[in-house]
């Protein structure tokens, strides 16, 4: 049996468990996730910079979202972590299913279609090169 209460022990164990790398995450974009992760898949594992420049020139609406959340991770490893910006690289960035609003598109004959209007959850999480 464990010494401590539960909450201490939980505690003890998340201090084990946490991560490291330097993160940010963006909740609730109003992107699908289909779209957002075209513009993942193009700076996943780029160095910083390269990465930026990727986005600077994208003519996706995700990637103006992708890039201000980029900088926040770098903002992150620079001042939280003590890292070198010339030695980051995107180690992980993905985006996860958010809540999706329905709307309602008045149609002919008194018909009505559902519009879904999805987000997403978008994570990018940056390393240090060795």
């Amino acid at each position: 049996m464990a010494k401590g209460h539960r909450s201490k022990i939980k505690r003890e164990r998340n201090k084990l468990q946490r991560e490291t790398r330097p993160s940010a995450k963006l909740s609730y974009a109003r992107v699908s996730v289909q779209k957002a992760c075209f513009v993942l898949d193009a700076i996943r594992g780029k160095d910083v910079e390269t990465a930026l420049g990727i986005l600077a020139y994208n003519p996706r609406y995700a990637s103006s979202l992708i890039k201000k959340l980029l900088e926040s991770a770098i903002a992150n490893a620079e001042n939280n972590n003590g890292m070198n910006r010339e030695n980051l690289y995107v180690a992980e960035c993905y985006a996860n299913k958010g809540p999706t609003m329905k709307r309602i598109q008045p149609r002919a004959q008194g018909r009505a279609y559902r519009i879904e209007k999805r987000m997403s959850h978008i994570t990018v999480v940056l390393d240090e090169k060795k």
